[in-house]
C-alpha cells in the first residue's frame, strides 16, 4: 500500500474529511472536518477524489512529507511555496510526486492561514463514527485524535485513475478584511441585547483575537450595554443562559467577547448565541489570521443563506476544467 511519511509536521497538521462527523451532536461530538471546506473540496476535485475524501489540513505551512509511491497531489488554501525534491511546483494544481519523493510546503504568505493537501485516492485511515476527521477536543478520529507528529505514516487509498482537473476560473481571494454572512439569533433579540448592541455587533468590524483555533475563533472584547442586568435564573453576567445546544458557526457572547464556534467546538453551553455563520461563509474561518485580520458580520435571511450555499457549491465545479 502507498504511504505518506511525516518528516516535519508543521505547527498543526491534522487529517480531515468533509462534512466531518455529522449526526452526533447529541452525543457530545462536534463534526470536526476542515476549517476551510472550500479549499478542502477544491483540492479533492483537482485530483479526482470524492469531495469527502480525507485530506491534510496544514496550519501556516512548513511541512515535509515523503511518498512511498508515485502519486498525484494538489495543495490549496493559503498561498505558500511548494516543492518536490527541491524543485518548485504549482499551488492549486495537480502535481505528480515520484516514488520516494519529498514534498515540502513553506510558510503561508501574508494572507490566509491554512493549506489543504489532497492525494489521489485519499488518506485511508479508519473511520470513527462514520468519519476520518480529527476531532482534537475529543481526541477522536485522524491519527489517535491528535495532530500529526514526525514519523507518522499514513496509508493512501487506491487511486481509481479518476479524472484530473485544472483551474479555469479565479479562486476567492484571501484578505485581511473579511465579511461573514450570518443569520440572526436565536438570542439577538431585545430580551437579551440593547439596540445599540445590535448595531455594534452587525455594523462594525471586529479584530480576530490571537486566541483563535479549531475550537473557536475569538474576537476582540467590547463593552456591550445589554438589555438586562444579569443572566436571570442562569445567574451572573447577562450573557449567561441555561445550557443549550450550540450550532456549528454559532457566535456566542462569552461575557462581552464574541466567539465563533469552529468545527472542533463544544456542542452545548450557557452563553447566548447572537448569530450563526452561514455555510457559504464558514470556509473563511479557516483562513482568518489571528491577531491580524478583521471580520464584519453581514446579516442575511435564511433564504439568502440557502441561495449562497448553492452558489458556492456550483462555483467549485465551474472553476475546474478537465485536463486532456
Amino acid at each position: 500500500m502507498a504511504t505518506i511519511e511525516v518528516l516535519s509536521p508543521g505547527i498543526q497538521t491534522t487529517v480531515q474529511d468533509y462534512p466531518g462527523r455529522v449526526g452526533h451532536l447529541a452525543s457530545g461530538y462536534y463534526p470536526a472536518g476542515p476549517m476551510d471546506h472550500y479549499s478542502h473540496r477544491l483540492a479533492n476535485a483537482l485530483v479526482g477524489n470524492d469531495p469527502g475524501a480525507a485530506t491534510l489540513e496544514i496550519t501556516l505551512g512548513k511541512i515535509g512529507l515523503r511518498f512511498s509511491d508515485t502519486v498525484d497531489i494538489a495543495v490549496t488554501g493559503a498561498k505558500a511555496d511548494v516543492s518536490v525534491n527541491g524543485e518548485p511546483v504549482a499551488h492549486s494544481a495537480v502535481v505528480t510526486v515520484p516514488a520516494g519523493g519529498e514534498l515540502r510546503v513553506g510558510g503561508a504568505s501574508d494572507t490566509g492561514f491554512r493549506l489543504y493537501l489532497a492525494v489521489a485516492g485519499g488518506i485511508d485511515i479508519p473511520a470513527v463514527l462514520g468519519s476520518r476527521a480529527t476531532y482534537t477536543m475529543g481526541q477522536l478520529g485522524g491519527v489517535e485524535g491528535r495532530a500529526l507528529r514526525k514519523g507518522d505514516v499514513l496509508p493512501i487509498g487506491g487511486d481509481d485513475g479518476g479524472k484530473r482537473y485544472e483551474l479555469a476560473a479565479p479562486l476567492p481571494e484571501h484578505t485581511h478584511e473579511w465579511v461573514l454572512d450570518v443569520t440572526p439569533g436565536p438570542h439577538a433579540t431585545p430580551e437579551y441585547l440593547d439596540e445599540q448592541d445590535l448595531e455594534t455587533l452587525f455594523a462594525t468590524p471586529w479584530q480576530v483575537d490571537r486566541n483563535a483555533n479549531r475550537t473557536g475563533v475569538r474576537l476582540e472584547a467590547r463593552r456591550l450595554k445589554w438589555a438586562r442586568a444579569s443572566g436571570g435564573i442562569a445567574g451572573g453576567h447577562p450573557s449567561n443562559i441555561l445550557d443549550n445546544g450550540y450550532p456549528l458557526g454559532g457566535i456566542n457572547l462569552n461575557g462581552d467577547t464574541p466567539v465563533i464556534l469552529a468545527p472542533d467546538g463544544p456542542t452545548a453551553g450557557g452563553f447566548v448565541v447572537v448569530a450563526v455563520v452561514c455555510h457559504a461563509s464558514l470556509w473563511k474561518l479557516g483562513q482568518l489570521r489571528p491577531g491580524t485580520d478583521t471580520v464584519r458580520l453581514n446579516l442575511i435571511t435564511i433564504e439568502q443563506a440557502q441561495a449562497r450555499a448553492e452558489e458556492l457549491d456550483r462555483s467549485i465545479a465551474e472553476s475546474l476544467k478537465e485536463i486532456s
